[in-house]
């Protein structure tokens, strides 16, 4: 049996001695090394297999250029696009197994862009300095298993060792489980956030009954570019998205945007999708003292402790309805919009907190304004939480995904009770 191989991925002429420390824990796990070296100014620790003039040179440029530019953002960024193309070309070619990184906030911001270029499920460990604040930027939409280094990656002493010691464990782990065989079941993306659970609970349930593998996102601001990422990756057959309130937050400031691209890979990709408006009556900001001061004066409520909701005022909602009919108006598939009128969170309902039906009304007549007539777009006499409207979403879903391939077995089951 072969063994297992570990990308470890540094600057080595600043990381070399700790290297030598981690590949030496890989390989008495019974796993090989190969060394990638990103670093730039110093004489490298170790002997790399990939060296970083060839690092360099996959960006197009030379390492002595970057060595003599003074630019460090320009070297960072050269670095992450070579060793970002490399990678990707030893996980196609299978030459490793697991990748494995080492750094501080530059090595680590190069070993990451190295990460986001492979699978879901591809084991990618990264011993980082960072790891304790916001780590946002290193893991991005994949799976990144991120160890804090506790002290500085610059030395071995009884920290570190015990640190570099577990990774190279928790790399050489994963790089040795079996994957069962991904369900032949079509797969289907989902959005939802605590204020439209209900919602999301009876669409997948109804969605799962009918055959479909359902993957949900949770509108937190790294769901929605999680969902957007798989979707690229080709991984689901269609999108119900119930939830894209992370708009609201992309709008106005909010702690949970999923920035200006979201909602255009599934209209790119032309995925049928079913499309509400769950959650776009509220902003997220990280607890009261974070809110702006212009927004001081607007309607509040308290989440929890970390989390203050502000409703969406008309105008906003207005703003928000032309937004996502543009988005939708991009779609290269078949789309679907339903539109509870009772209310689009359970906080947007008969008595409740952020119950405002000139808001609720002013989205829903922007964006019925802006979408393409060719789109579909029905008004429900309920609320987003209703289990009438969970199951009519599964089924506008199902019909849509039924029009354009043969479904799966029992697909239609999903349907029963609803009237597509």
């Amino acid at each position: 049996m072969m063994k297992k191989v570990i990308a470890l991925v540094a600057t080595m002429d600043t990381k070399g001695r700790e290297c030598a420390y981690a590949a030496s824990r890989v390989e008495l796990l019974g796993c090989t090394v190969c060394f990638i070296d990103v670093g730039i100014m110093g004489v490298s620790g170790v002997e790399a297999h990939v060296t970083r003039e060839q690092v360099a040179h996959a960006a197009n440029v030379e390492i002595n250029a970057l060595r003599n530019g003074g630019d460090r953002g320009t070297a960072i960024t050269a670095m992450s696009h070579g060793v970002s193309a490399i990678v990707a070309d030893l996980f196609k070619f299978n030459r490793i197994d697991g990748l494995l990184g080492l750094g501080g906030s530059s090595g680590s911001s190069i070993v990451a862009a190295a990460m986001q270029v492979l699978p879901i499920g591809f084991p990618k460990v990264m011993v980082s300095t960072m790891a304790s604040g916001n780590t946002k930027p290193y893991v991005g939409t994949r799976d990144v298993t991120l160890m804090h280094s506790v002290v500085d990656i610059s030395g071995l002493n009884r920290i570190s060792r015990k640190i570099l010691t577990n990774a190279a464990a928790a790399i050489c782990g994963m790089a040795a489980v079996e994957h069962f065989k991904d369900v032949d079941r079509p797969a289907v993306a989902l959005t939802m956030m605590g204020v439209t659970t209900p919602c999301a609970t009876i669409a997948s349930e109804a969605l799962e009954r009918g055959g479909l593998e359902v993957l949900t996102f949770h509108a937190n601001g790294a769901g929605g570019p999680a969902m957007e990422a798989l979707i690229t990756d080709d991984v689901f057959a269609a999108v119900l998205d119930m939830t894209p309130a992370e708009w609201a937050d992309e709008l106005l400031g909010g702690k949970s945007s999923a920035g200006p691209n979201r909602m255009e890979a599934a209209a790119r990709h032309g995925l049928p999708q079913v499309v509400s408006v769950g959650g776009l009556d509220m902003v997220r900001f990280a607890g009261r003292s974070t809110i702006p001061v212009h927004f001081r004066a607007r309607h509040f409520h308290d989440h929890n402790p970390t989390i203050t909701l502000m409703r969406t005022s008309e105008d906003e909602s207005r703003q928000l309805g032309i937004i996502i009919g543009a988005k939708l108006n991009m779609a290269t598939g078949p789309v679907r919009v339903l539109l509870p009128m009772r209310g689009i969170s359970s906080l947007d309902c008969a008595g409740g907190e952020f119950e405002d039906q000139n808001a609720r009304y002013a989205l829903f007549g922007a964006l019925q304004n802006q979408l393409n007539p060719a789109i579909a777009c029905e008004e429900m006499d309920l609320h987003i939480n209703d289990p009438e409207f969970g199951n009519a979403l599964a089924g506008a879903l199902v019909g849509l995904m039924a029009s354009e391939t043969k479904p799966p077995n029992d697909l239609y089951s999903v349907t029963q009770g609803t009237q597509l």
